[in-house]
């Protein structure tokens, strides 16, 4: 029960830190109280978006944005993974995507 915890805590954190400024990225009003799959979905709306994009800075940061998509969803979905790690990672493709396309 204390894994799922801090879990879904680092979660509350990613979307605290990082939803307005991925919503801004598309134009969107940010969401709130986003669950954990939730985030993840509004993290691959934003990569899917700046895809389309013919900007190359653009497209960068939707490279880093997929690959925080799937450290988060490592991070949700598999039994025994180093759940930190993929956390950090993630936060660090966010950070980096969003300096990107800023």
């Amino acid at each position: 029960m204390a894994v799922q915890t801090a879990q879904a805590n680092t979660f509350a954190a990613l979307d605290t830190c990082f939803t307005a400024e991925l919503s801004a990225l598309i134009g969107n009003e940010p969401p709130r109280g986003l669950t954990s799959t939730r985030f993840i979905d509004l993290v691959e709306e934003v990569r899917d978006v700046l895809a389309d994009s013919s900007l190359g800075t653009f497209q960068d940061a939707s490279d880093d944005l997929d690959s925080a998509a799937t450290y988060l969803t490592d991070a949700l979905t598999e039994p025994g993974a180093d759940q930190p790690a993929l956390l950090a990672r993630a936060r660090t493709h966010l950070r980096d995507a969003i300096e990107t396309a800023s």
